[in-house]
């Protein structure tokens, strides 16, 4: 019975995983490709995302360069970042798209430090709640005579430990966000 255990540890890796991904979402000082991720283009009629039509490259720390693959869909990239929510002016040279990151004022930072919170919090709970499936299977194991209670506790432990160590884990992303978010 111990796949409840393994299943419910690959799932909690899972959460975390994506709690990382949506941390590189928010902006800090710097900038990030990431940053376009949620981004779509009109590309041919049809709504694709930008990294699928441009490469993306980090010239200088606030700098974004994006590339379109198809010069001819500069445009269309151009407009989906000015469009985005960056708070970006992008300015083309050729069929490169040069995208400035403003600095971040203390409103703007406390601002992103409650949404990497938010998104910590989400995680988290998603953790919970791969806890609870976890322990409902288990409990009913033992109910039903498939594990003894005594197995059902150990198991039980197991899985606070491992529930625990995940939080923990989110907490100290959490954690690095705001300071990255923080930093000057």
């Amino acid at each position: 019975m111990a796949t409840v255990i393994e299943q419910a540890k690959e799932q909690m890796g899972k959460s975390v995983e994506a709690t990382k991904e949506n941390f590189t979402g928010i902006r800090t000082g710097r900038a990030n490709p990431a940053l376009l991720n949620g981004l779509t283009v009109e590309y041919y009629g049809v709504p694709t995302p930008i990294k699928a039509v441009a490469t993306i490259g980090v010239p200088e720390p606030r700098t974004l360069a994006v590339t379109p693959y198809d010069a001819s869909q500069a445009n269309a990239v151009e407009k989906a970042i000015r469009d985005s929510d960056l708070g970006v002016s992008p300015r083309r040279e050729g069929s490169v798209i040069y995208a400035t990151m403003p600095e971040l004022t203390e409103e703007r930072r406390k601002e992103y430090v409650k949404i990497a919170k938010a998104k910590a919090e989400d995680g988290k709970v998603a953790v919970r709640n791969i806890r609870r499936k976890a322990k409902e299977t288990i409990d009913k194991s033992v109910k039903d005579g498939d594990m003894g209670e005594d197995d059902g506790d150990r198991q039980l432990k197991e899985l606070d430990k491992i529930t625990k160590q995940f939080t923990d884990e989110l907490d100290s992303l959490l954690e690095t966000k705001q300071k990255e978010i923080m930093e000057v």
